[in-house]
């Protein structure tokens, strides 16, 4: 019998430990699967699903940087109708909590998405992308907008009673003042950070090594800025935060929850070492006995300045 308590809840979604593998790093979790006993972490973030099937971005769409990696995937996926008839049905076989990312083209398309997936019982909750291009308002993006992220926020609310999650992008000015709009229209928890834009170039044929030109960093050359941003809206907004940006262990995951994360993410480095996050749970429980924390959870905004 463990000896700390791991779990943690956010609204109504009930996690046995902080470890969530982020979406888009672990395609529908049939893969991942092979690597760790999905039972064993905390929850689990789909791949962006919208209401069509998307193709994507053409390749070159991914490299690698530095201390990371550029992605430009362009939210390939295969549509909510697919998803429901061909990867649910796997992943309801794990008793782990099934949290859908939905990325779209409006605010119709995000609604309609969350309207129709919420009968779904193996769907626990949502997370919103509102780093999409939106369309309609000639290629921004709906994640830099208050208004937008406030009208979203509100109207898929409006059809769900499952817990909204919305994924906020670190490319603005002051995140908290997102998360604000978030809380205010009655979102359960902010996810943080999304990718930061970012290029590269080929220097002989001074071509971008991407086809889309820019994509997004992910890996531990964001980690610092994701820090920032989570302990902004810690400081400022009182609604759960979950961490995301270039965790690579356990001390990572411990810096996030300090910092104010309730729980976390697990992205680039599922493509790395798969068996990272289940790992990372037994090592997160080694640090709280060696500290002298019986839950978890008491990390979370534990900084001291």
């Amino acid at each position: 019998m463990t000896k700390v308590d791991l779990s943690l809840q956010i609204g109504s979604l009930k996690l046995r430990n902080p470890i969530m593998l982020a979406s888009g790093t672990v395609g529908y979790g049939n893969e991942i699967a092979e690597f760790i006993d999905l039972n064993k972490i905390g929850g689990i973030v789909t791949k962006s699903i919208s209401l069509k099937p998307r193709k994507g971005n053409p390749p070159q769409r991914i490299v690698e940087t530095p201390a990371g990696m550029l992605n430009a995937i362009g939210l390939a996926n295969v549509g909510v109708e697919q998803f429901l008839k061909e990867k649910i049905p796997f992943l309801s076989k794990y008793d782990v909590p099934i949290i859908c990312n939905i990325a779209a083209s409006s605010v119709d398309e995000y609604v309609e998405c969350t309207r129709i997936l919420t009968s779904e019982e193996t769907i626990k909750a949502f997370e919103i992308n509102v780093s999409c291009p939106n369309v309609k308002e000639g290629g921004l993006q709906f994640g830099n907008s208050c208004a937008m992220v406030s009208e979203i926020t509100a109207k898929v609310k409006a059809v769900t009673d499952k817990p909204i999650i919305i994924k906020l992008s670190p490319n603005v000015s002051n995140i908290s003042e997102f998360a604000k709009a978030v809380k205010d229209e009655g979102g359960d928890a902010v996810s943080a950070i999304n990718t930061l834009v970012g290029a590269a170039f080929d220097i002989f044929t001074r071509r971008p090594k991407l086809k889309n030109v820019t994509g997004g960093l992910s890996g531990p050359a964001i980690k610092p800025v994701a820090l920032a941003k989570v302990l902004e809206i810690k400081q400022k907004v009182d609604i759960p935060i979950i961490g995301i940006g270039g965790i690579m262990n356990w001390k990572d995951v411990v810096e996030f929850m300090i910092a104010g994360a309730s729980a976390v993410q697990i992205g680039t480095l599922n493509f790395i070492d798969p068996y990272a996050s289940q790992r990372i749970v037994g090592e997160l429980e080694k640090y709280c006995l060696q500290i002298g924390i019986d839950k978890i959870s008491e990390l979370t905004g534990s900084y001291i300045l």
